[in-house]
């Protein structure tokens, strides 16, 4: 990269570029979070659903439609971004993100335009994912063919590190509105603030980002007429592309993206929902566990300067296979300690004809069996329980039968409530729990070592991604496979993992869908990502 850059950009170049990228980069994620950050309360403003889990899964079922068009966004605007720039290319993308998630907060609820509701809510997220698909790209590599090659790494980590920056922006927004607004006011319509804050932060992002200048990389590929003719059919033509390709679709962006949403939207969830945290405190928890490792991202991409971009990967999807399930039983643990002893000294038994859950059967007009009905409750109420055969259904807590009502089958509300006042007779605690503050320490500790799991597995991934692909179709070769990994395999994690949890009624089954993903992509990894000190694609073209 440095031999088409012309001049070294001046330090004050270099911050102006990464300030104004970063910065960028934190609203836009910011626009996109903030709907999974506020899914509890989304759930029930656009889905008319008396299932509670069904609701949830609806909210992220729509949360990944937005990442299912995150690979258009990137080949659309990878395109232009090779064609016509790397400036005006996440202009575009910055304002169009912007203006969909500002959209958010003017629809009306369900209650008022009915199907409507979720129709425009769903249009408005095929426009962020579109956005969305445009912007990594762009950032990463506009750093990227800015930084000098031995600081590649550190550079580019601060756009790693603004991606967290996101998430932690919108929980500090709507930790903000909580302390303005009363509770039942914010469910209401106070909600809505979040989503329209995002116009005041499209301006900021435009006036930053319209001081830059383009490229060097891109201005030298212009002047000496090295542009490509199609960026898209280059990207899949070009010699050994497809490799490179492949290898950062399920070695790199697998791995990273699916332990992120793990982290941070898999934990904020488990703690909310069958863990019965009081919201304000998961958010809190979120907020300081999530600010913490931001700069575990700027020490990684530092590092692998060093010692290359494959071996923090290495490490941390290694890692990750020895620690998620561990990391997510000490949550539990500390959480909800009561809800895990009354288990253990009562354990809950389930017995009759056809147990088996069907998460979507409200939704597609299907009877749920009542046997099913109890287990989805179970479920949602983060109640471990054993299924044994037997031809009547039988509901027992360490041995005891419970009386079943007939009012539990036929009100959702009414099975929950039932079924909570049962199991509290034997200990079982279902209020919004306060951990005490050794086991927040210890919650947020935990939540920190995800996050440096998801550092050194993405940390360093702007600058190997950049130097994996050469100039003149890099924005399209690693938009591609960057958006196609983070939009199917991550963006959909939140929604597989909820309906292997209520499928199998383990709070915890879910995390094997990470762990596979992982586990696949630390073998691709291994074979496929250049290893030793970080290089320029120009010394490595085969």
């Amino acid at each position: 990269m440095a031999e088409l850059a012309g001049r070294e950009p001046s330090q004050k170049e270099i911050k102006l570029v990464i300030g104004a990228s970063s910065a960028g980069t934190i609203f836009e994620w910011y626009d996109f979070f903030i709907y999974g950050t506020l899914a509890y309360i989304l759930k029930d403003a656009f889905y008319n659903v008396e299932n509670e889990t069904l609701g949830l899964l609806l909210v992220w079922s729509t949360f990944a439609v937005g990442f299912a068009f995150r690979p258009i966004g990137a080949i659309l605007f990878g395109f232009l971004g090779d064609k016509l720039g790397r400036k005006y290319t996440f202009l575009v993308t910055v304002t169009l993100m912007g203006i969909a998630t500002a959209g958010v907060g003017f629809i009306p609820t369900v209650d008022t335009i009915g199907i409507a509701a979720p129709i425009i809510v769903i249009f408005l997220r095929v426009l962020q994912g579109l956005a969305l698909g445009g912007e990594y790209g762009g950032a990463a590599i506009y750093v990227a063919e800015h930084a000098p090659p031995e600081k590649r790494g550190f550079y580019t980590s601060f756009i790693q590190a603004s991606v967290a920056g996101g998430f932690v922006l919108s929980i500090a927004v709507v930790l903000l509105c909580r302390f303005l607004i009363p509770e039942e006011s914010f469910v209401e319509w106070g909600w809505r603030i979040p989503f329209l804050l995002s116009i005041i932060l499209l301006g900021i992002s435009l006036w930053m980002r319209l001081m830059l200048s383009e490229s060097p990389v891109f201005q030298a590929m212009k002047e000496a007429g090295e542009m490509s003719g199609n960026p898209f059919v280059e990207s899949f033509t070009y010699p050994g592309n497809k490799k490179r390709i492949f290898v950062a679709l399920f070695g790199v962006t697998g791995i990273l993206t699916t332990i992120w949403y793990t982290a941070f939207f898999s934990g904020m969830s488990f703690l909310r929902g069958p863990m019965h945290v009081d919201n304000l405190t998961v958010e809190l928890i979120l907020f300081i566990a999530g600010l913490i490792a931001m700069s575990f991202y700027l020490v990684v991409g530092k590092w692998s300067d060093k010692v290359g971009r494959k071996k923090p990967i290495i490490i941390g999807a290694v890692a990750t296979l020895f620690l998620l399930f561990p990391g997510f039983w000490g949550l539990g643990s500390l959480a909800n300690p009561g809800l895990e002893a009354a288990a253990q000294k009562t354990p809950i038994t389930v017995s009759g004809p056809e147990c088996v859950t069907d998460p979507f059967a409200e939704m597609f007009d299907r009877e749920q069996t009542d046997c099913g009905k109890i287990l989805e409750t179970l479920t949602a109420s983060g109640v471990a329980y054993t299924l044994k055969p037997g031809g009547e259904l039988n509901l027992s807590a360490g041995g005891e039968s419970i009386a079943l009502q007939q009012e539990w089958f036929d009100s959702g509300t009414a099975r929950r409530d039932g079924i909570h006042a049962a199991l509290g007779n034997y200990g079982f605690d279902f209020s919004k729990q306060q951990p005490s503050t050794a086991n927040i320490l210890g919650i947020v500790a935990i939540l920190l070592g995800l996050g440096m799991l998801s550092a050194l597995t993405y940390g360093s991934v702007a600058a190997l991604l950049s130097e994996m692909f050469p100039p003149k179709i890099r924005y399209s070769s690693m938009s591609i496979p960057y958006h196609i990994g983070a939009g199917y395999l991550g963006g959909f994690l939140p929604l597989i993992a909820g309906v292997i949890v209520a499928s199998t009624g383990n709070i915890y089954s879910g995390l094997w869908y990470t762990w596979v993903v992982v586990a696949f992509g630390v073998l691709v990894a291994w074979w496929g990502l250049p290893g030793g000190p970080p290089r320029d694609f120009a010394d490595d073209q085969t």
